[in-house]
């Protein structure tokens, strides 16, 4: 059985916006990429998996638990960062952590020191006066904290500088070698290409294709013929380019990456 399994999930709120019929299985082990921009469906998905949303058509279930009638259960044992984190402004970063700590009865056992270390993060301050690179951090550090198996991580790197967001990738690749089970939403290219297993690129609401990167960049290959000046210029233009040369001829293959993919799915849009 999927770790994650969402069937048929609709929801629909009239004039085009919404889910519809989206159906993702994550397993045990899998880094999956939900790719798409703000407002394609991304973010109501994942309120679905976490219980705050009670499916109208479909279901969805993480490790055989219906996430609307077992929400309380799923939250406790899930590692989450929402899109939009919310904080009690007038804590300190430190107060918050420690709040969160508690509520999820970690104690002394957890992985907070490591987290803030990792990410450079002094929580000291009032929540309210820091920046959206370290409320972020905030937000990484109380998914991370209580060593959760599953996570759902929607947008987790907005926010960030380049250095975190690479440290962030890193240690997603870490989790992954631990066996944890990941959903990654995101617009960042790099990010999903860098982590994921498979990729479901979702588009106003529906899913338009769920596949490995690899598979999607064989399916998107481009062939290319080269016609130079002499034998000699193929040769030397084949070998560079690992094509296969005929005469003054030249047959190479070219993998587009992930984003001109996903442009293509969009029909050229720049809007994400």
């Amino acid at each position: 059985m999927s770790v994650i399994n969402i069937q048929n999930l609709t929801r629909d709120y009239g004039v085009g916006k919404g889910i519809f019929n989206i159906s993702i299985q994550v397993e045990k082990g899998e880094v999956f990429g939900f790719l798409g921009p703000n407002g394609a469906g991304k973010t109501t998905t994942i309120r679905h998996l976490m219980g705050f949303i009670k499916p109208k058509t479909g279901s969805c279930q993480i490790d055989g638990l219906d996430c609307w009638r077992n929400r309380d259960k799923i939250q406790k044992r899930l590692g989450y960062i929402p899109g939009e984190i919310s904080f009690f402004d007038d804590m300190t970063g430190k107060e918050f952590l420690k709040f969160i700590s508690d509520y999820r009865n970690v104690g002394k056992d957890n992985r907070m020191q490591e987290m803030l270390e990792r990410f450079e993060l002094e929580p000291r301050g009032k929540i309210k006066k820091m920046s959206k690179g370290m409320k972020q951090k905030i937000g990484i550090v109380t998914a991370f904290m209580h060593n959760p198996d599953i996570l759902i991580l929607d947008e987790p790197t907005s926010g960030l500088d380049p250095l975190m967001q690479n440290r962030f990738i890193e240690l997603i690749a870490e989790e992954k070698k631990k066996g944890k089970t990941i959903l990654l939403s995101s617009h960042m290219f790099e990010e999903v290409e860098r982590t994921c297993d498979r990729i479901g690129i979702i588009r106003s609401g529906k899913l338009v294709t769920v596949d490995s990167v690899e598979t999607l960049r064989e399916r998107h290959m481009h062939t290319y013929t080269v016609c130079l000046d002499s034998q000699k210029l193929a040769e030397d233009f084949a070998r560079d380019f690992n094509g296969i040369c005929d005469g003054n001829k030249v047959t190479v293959q070219a993998k587009q990456s992930l984003e001109t993919i996903f442009m293509n799915y969009y029909g050229g849009e720049n809007n994400v």
